[in-house]
């Protein structure tokens, strides 16, 4: 955290979301300082707790009516839930729905992603809650939108991969299609949906008026498509390719001694600077290498060359060589763990943790936008299942009787 004020200081956000869009989507506005109240099924609560393995068990210290799941928390899920609220509230049970529609009154944002016609259907569309709150944000999450043939099929990260042309382009030349290996789609849809918030958060202090805003996972991922796309629009046709890229070269994984090192030399400039370093300068002269365009038609042969080269040394030597002594853009392929920990991300405060009473520190993947003038972070660790119940009940002016009563009508856990 930084000095200053958070920029999102104020605002609370309902999220009514299960497993990673618009879990994301809220965790984002979260580190800038929302308050997210993660509206949860009783007992049971987001799917993503479940995620796993591996789960992790935490002892509960705060009393019987804060429960996690019984295998233990899933680390899955702290990562898209780091400093919200959970509230447990059956919306099939008597006042459940009246009971967020209360809680709707006092917030800004309202996030779902039910498919199509199911918010509708139980009392959470958009003309519901703004019933709530007139000037209220509303964000709907879906696979393919609203509207379209395709509107009322499920979907998940994997099939909008698939629909999205991401699948058909990510893989080895001539192989399978490989799906990219973290749910990229579903990542990339809560950044939209966080960005469309805060956009018509912007708009609302101008013209006072809330917004819907209809979100498809799979309209989402088609703008990250951009070289592919361009291939279509030129007429070509996209191919997988590897580490390779379509359009420049070098630009790819090349083989060393011990392990890969990623190659961005793709002007002009870089690759005659990298042929100089790594004494090939006959490169330079090699009608298949002279200028990118040639190097991208014969890529393969490029490749063959530079993987004989990067072969003789290290890793770690040519990182020395190339990206330290050269300032070179060379860098290494690092497993997921080096990713994380490592000198880079330890000089700039990226991994942090958070205190979880009942099991001590959980470590934190914080974001990446740093202010000279404002406030972000993580204030506290995800939440169990129902943790905040009584705590937000209380704050919207419910009484101990009241929640007995909403505990004997079974809209919030008895226990």
């Amino acid at each position: 955290m930084k000095g200053g004020e958070f920029l999102l200081e104020g605002i609370k956000v309902i999220d009514l979301t299960t497993f990673v869009t618009g879990g994301f989507a809220t965790l984002m506005l979260g580190f800038q300082g929302a308050d997210v109240i993660k509206v949860e099924k009783p007992d049971i609560g987001d799917d993503n707790r479940h995620s796993g393995p591996p789960f992790i068990k935490i002892q509960n210290e705060k009393g019987p009516g804060i429960t996690a799941s019984e295998r233990g928390e899933s680390p899955y899920f702290w990562t898209v839930n780091y400093g919200k609220r959970s509230v447990e509230i059956d919306l099939k049970a008597k006042g459940g729905v009246e009971l967020l529609y209360k809680l709707c009154g006092q917030a800004d944002v309202f996030v779902q992603n039910f498919r199509p016609g199911t918010a509708e259907r139980i009392g959470v569309g958009y003309e519901d809650i703004k019933k709530c709150k007139q000037d209220i944000i509303y964000c709907s999450i879906s696979a393919f939108g609203d509207s379209g043939p395709w509107s009322s099929r499920p979907g998940y990260d994997l099939l909008i991969q698939g629909t999205g042309g991401i699948m058909d382009v990510t893989g080895q030349e001539g192989g399978e299609p490989t799906k990219v290996g973290l749910p990229q789609t579903d990542l990339i849809t809560g950044m939209w949906a966080a960005f469309g918030i805060v956009c018509a958060l912007r708009r609302r202090e101008r013209t006072k008026e809330g917004e819907l805003i209809e979100l498809s996972m799979n309209d989402a991922a088609l703008p990250w498509l951009t070289k592919q796309a361009a291939k279509v629009f030129g007429g070509e046709v996209p191919t997988r390719m590897g580490t390779k890229d379509p359009v420049l070269a070098p630009y790819q994984a090349y083989r060393t001694q011990d392990g890969y090192i990623n190659v961005a030399c793709a002007n002009q400039k870089l690759w005659t600077e990298l042929c100089d370093a790594i004494d090939r300068g006959d490169l330079l002269e090699d009608a298949r290498f002279k200028q990118n365009a040639d190097r991208v038609e014969n890529v393969n042969g490029l490749e063959d060359v530079l993987n004989s080269v990067f072969e003789k040394k290290s890793t770690a030597d040519w990182i020395r060589l190339l990206a330290e002594e050269r300032q070179l853009p060379v860098g290494p392929l690092l497993s997921v763990e080096d990713a994380i920990y490592n000198e880079q991300t330890e000089a700039r405060g990226i991994i942090s943790e958070v205190i979880r009473e009942g099991y001590g520190s959980i470590p934190v993947i914080n974001h990446p936008l740093n202010y000279s003038n404002a406030r972000t972070g993580f204030r506290g660790p995800p939440p169990l299942l129902g943790e905040h119940t009584v705590e937000i009940l209380y704050e919207m002016g419910y009484t101990q009787e009241d929640i007995e009563m909403l505990r004997l009508q079974g809209t919030i856990p008895k226990r």
